[in-house]
């Protein structure tokens, strides 16, 4: 990674520019910097960066009336950008579009406007793109995990559980700590969230946030555990954020019969993960791959954001300026040591 300069764009009356104020860092990231391939195959030299918050510095009049914002409006934007004609978006899945731009993912910084990443000053807003303005208290550590974090776990999980549910979560990173926040919202009786011991400090937020349980699964057999709280009937939804060969194996065995099994963890595009399908027929599970969000499940997680009820800040534990960004991917690498943990941004 290295610094550039590049000329501000000059605007239609349907674009816009932010001016970023912190950037996260996930998992998807690390892959695009050491080119590991998912479904794609990175355009470089790209800005990285999709967990974006940020002020409106320059608007468009036909963007300002769109998006309902104004020069000065602190705002976060969705990843997603898809081409607006195709099925999958209009039927309100541009996810599944062929021709998707996303935000520090497929667009290149070769050629203007540039500026398609959050690891930036700048970020360049499509004439396509979703806005979603910000009250102005909202502070920049929970903007920042609104439009992807947040709003992922509402579309994963979220749109998958119902009224007195029991949930095991497996893996308290970010993602799933988001995951246990939909599971509450959307009326989880019990959320069980499954970690290391070296997950303390990850865990100690899964309280905070409102697991009912929280275990250590190299300390603690998870199978008896979610045997025991749920009297045998084990879990309805289990959701394996690891991105872990055994964490997908352990949530088949999570959930009891008619269950469903949601996996969001990147596990490597071109890696085997071992199941015993028979399990999924004797109990009738589902298995839901899941990636990214959609612009419902963005409004939905500004509403739960704003609302107070989780001290979402409290996730953002480690800060790199903008020339440190390799740093900070390292981090969430795991090439960098760091106590307590969980999440890392960029503040340009």
């Amino acid at each position: 990674m290295a610094l550039h300069s590049f000329p501000r764009p000059a605007l239609g009356p349907d674009e816009a520019l932010l001016r970023v104020e912190m950037v996260g860092v996930c998992g998807t990231d690390v892959g695009v910097y050491r080119n590991k391939s998912y479904d794609a195959t990175w355009p470089y030299p790209l800005i990285l960066g999709h967990e974006i918050v940020g002020v409106v510095e320059e608007v468009g009049d036909t963007a300002a009336r769109r998006h309902g914002v104004a020069s000065g409006d602190r705002v976060t934007i969705s990843t997603i950008v898809g081409c607006g004609f195709c099925r999958p978006c209009r039927t309100g899945r541009p996810v599944h579009c062929d021709s998707t731009r996303k935000y520090g993912l497929t667009v290149s910084c070769a050629g203007p406007p540039h500026l398609w990443g959050g690891m930036a000053e700048h970020l360049y807003v499509d004439p396509r793109a979703f806005v979603h303005r910000l009250a102005p208290t909202t502070p920049p550590e929970v903007g920042v995990l609104i439009s992807a974090v947040l709003a992922n776990g509402i579309r994963w999980v979220g749109t998958r559980v119902s009224i007195g549910d029991t949930v095991v979560v497996v893996g308290p990173g970010p993602q799933g700590l988001a995951g246990l926040i939909a599971a509450r919202e959307a009326g989880a009786s019990k959320v069980i969230v499954c970690g290391l011991a070296r997950d303390r400090r990850r865990l100690e937020l899964a309280r905070e946030f409102g697991a009912t349980d929280v275990l250590e699964a190299d300390k603690d057999d998870p199978l008896e555990l979610v045997r025991d709280l749920t009297r045998g009937a084990m879990a309805e939804v289990a959701m394996d954020a690891s991105g872990s060969r055994a964490g997908a194996r352990l949530s088949l065995d999570l959930v009891g019969k008619g269950g469903k099994v949601i996996t969001p963890g990147l596990y490597g595009f071109d890696t085997e993960v071992p199941l015993i399908l028979d399990k999924l027929v004797a109990k009738e599970i589902t298995l839901h791959g899941v990636r990214s969000q959609d612009v419902d499940s963005v409004i939905a997680a500004v509403r739960v954001a704003e609302s107070g009820r989780y001290p979402l800040e409290k996730m953002v534990t480690h800060r790199f300026p903008l020339e440190r960004s390799a740093d900070a991917i390292r981090l969430v690498a795991g090439e960098i040591p760091a106590d307590d943990f969980v999440k890392a941004v960029v503040v340009p």
